[in-house]
């Protein structure tokens, strides 16, 4: 029987050379697939740093290791002694990377926590003090949003399922992003490939359409470009937008992308730069981004974004910047034990549209987080102005308790409150969905007194109620609440007893519309006739047949044009 050969160690160098390239091909194939930032301030570069030193340790000893010789006995001490001469010869540079690496790792996470830097963290968020009635301003009810994001991504999807042409080759993506496109909240999300043989059959093209969901008018549209979107996340290979920018910005963080279009249409990827402010990995703070044309895979960073983008910050981020700043008011051990004046937010967060701009709201409510709030945040997604807004009352999940409890017997759910001003009152307008996803009604909350609280199955109608019974109880006045003058002659009245009151519903000349006015708050209606000429300030509305009258006033005489026109 022929002899087996017995294996022939390599030597010092080749050993050597053969180690660094098995740690090369490994940490190709690492950072390909990983793909940490080459920053002393990313977690990741460290974890990359340590595999690297461990693969060419593990190499090196693998290759150095001589075969048995079966003649020589050797004891498990003076084998542990020769593989303590074989790291001291050939692993001992890559061994002190490798402790230094943990020291620097274990040295900045000490220095960087709130123990020792509670200041700093505080002034990570900047916070104003604001009047939410002058500041945030009346928003018409055909521009509330009343949606929230699962569905608006329903109806996304459902549109989908509509054409026949992409629904076999491409999917609605779900990674929505909620931006105001021409003068109007929508969220937009890109398609993605069905699966990576679809990928692999319409790579070339790219993807042909994004979607757009209206928040107002709960519209989906599917938007062909002309030219597909080559750089996604549904992207396997290079033109995957992490890749792709890992590749142009390999010592950049970035936080995950959001899609946006421009004021024309245009695909973009918005990739916020990530930075720490406090030690070595603390103060996670966003210094511009970078925006990448999704079809030609362009990049360009701004240190100031343009203004059509939307998603510079995210409400997350926003929300652990205030927790510091609420929280370590007076210092980190105040924190834990005291809590004097310790604030925190609350536990959710939504949108809101105003100026052209997106808005991020979230509740502000004590360190025992319990069912009210002291007051609550607004703010700007793109340049991080914030606002506190004082306004004790109810939480969000209160508000939402209390909206379902109206409509208990149908079953609906209430989705997360968007804050509106409504009659100068901060309000909790809350979308309620039925068991298919699909919003049926809507309800507004006072955030002040969350009992008080109206439905109606469309914004108009819960609004005008809303109002009613803001001045009902006495919460505004008549000259505060949203309003219009309509004038001309009475040719119509009725009238009914709601809730022991008496009311007047008051028709005019050439319109369609009744204008509801209650006896006990305007007395002159009871002596009002057909064919007087008045003027009734009333609510603001146009799809709804009845709209409630704040003040009337009847004119001693008529207006030339109003008398000769004919009764209707």
């Amino acid at each position: 029987m022929k002899e087996k050969k017995k294996r022939k160690p390599l030597g010092r160098t080749g050993s050597l050379l053969v180690s660094l390239l098995i740690t090369a091909v490994v940490g190709f194939v690492y950072f390909y697939v990983s793909l940490p930032a080459i920053n002393p301030q990313s977690g990741d570069f460290y974890s990359f740093l340590l595999l690297l030193c461990v693969v060419y340790a593990v190499s090196v000893f693998v290759l150095s290791v001589k075969p048995a010789d079966d003649n020589v006995v050797r004891t498990p001490k003076e084998k542990l002694g020769d593989w303590f001469r074989f790291v001291k010869k050939s692993c001992l540079p890559v061994l002190i990377l490798f402790a230094a690496v943990i020291v620097v790792a274990i040295v900045g996470q000490i220095i960087s926590m709130p123990i020792f830097r509670a200041s700093a963290y505080r002034e990570l968020l900047t916070v104003q003090t604001g009047d939410f009635a002058t500041d945030v301003a009346q928003i018409s009810f055909n521009e509330i949003p009343t949606l929230d994001r699962s569905s608006a991504e329903f109806l996304g999807d459902r549109q989908m399922g509509t054409l026949s042409d992409m629904v076999s080759q491409f999917e609605y993506s779900g990674d929505s992003t909620q931006i105001n496109y021409q003068g109007r909240p929508v969220r937009v999300a890109p398609i993605a490939y069905a699966d990576l043989i679809k990928w692999f059959t319409n790579r070339g093209n790219g993807l042909p359409a994004y979607v757009v969901v209206d928040m107002v008018t709960q519209e989906a549209t599917v938007t062909r470009l002309s030219e597909g979107m080559k750089y996604s996340f549904s992207e396997p290979l290079n033109r995957n937008i992490m890749r792709h920018l890992r590749f142009r910005y390999p010592t950049m963080m970035f936080s995950t992308p959001e899609f946006e279009i421009d004021e024309t249409g245009h695909p973009f990827w918005i990739a916020p730069r990530v930075v720490k402010r406090i030690g070595l990995f603390g103060g996670v703070d966003i210094q511009g981004a970078v925006l990448v044309d999704a079809v030609t895979g362009e990049c360009q960073y701004h240190e100031e974004v343009p203004n059509w983008v939307d998603t510079l910050y995210v409400p997350t981020l926003i929300m652990q910047q205030y927790d510091y700043y609420g929280t370590l008011v007076h210092g980190f051990i105040n924190s834990i034990l005291g809590q004097k004046d310790v604030t925190q937010t609350t536990s959710g967060y939504n949108y809101i549209a105003m100026n052209d701009d997106v808005y991020a709201y979230t509740g502000v409510t004590s360190a025992n987080a319990d069912q009210s709030n002291l007051g609550f945040l607004l703010c700007n997604m793109r340049t991080k102005e914030t606002h506190f807004y004082t306004a004790p009352g109810a939480t969000e999940e209160a508000a939402k308790l209390s909206a379902q409890g109206m409509v208990q017997d149908l079953g609906y759910t209430a989705t997360f409150p968007i804050l509106l001003n409504i009659a100068g009152e901060p309000t909790y307008f809350i979308p309620l969905k039925d068991a298919t996803n699909l919003v049926k009604m809507y309800a507004m909350v006072n955030v002040a007194q969350y009992q008080l609280a109206a439905t109606g199955t469309t914004v108009s109608a819960c609004e005008q109620s809303y109002i009613q019974m803001l001045r009902d109880k006495g919460v505004t006045q008549v000259e505060q609440l949203p309003q219009t003058e309509a004038k001309g002659r009475v040719i119509e009245i009725r009238t009914a007893v709601i809730d022991g009151n008496s009311y007047y519903f008051v028709r005019l000349n050439g319109e369609e519309v009744f204008y509801s006015l209650s006896a006990a708050q305007n007395r002159d209606v009871v002596t009002l006739n057909v064919g007087d000429f008045v003027t009734i300030q009333h609510a603001e509305g146009s799809d709804s047949s009845i709209l409630d009258g704040y003040s009337l006033t009847i004119d001693s005489r008529a207006d030339i044009e109003i008398a000769t026109k004919p009764l209707s």
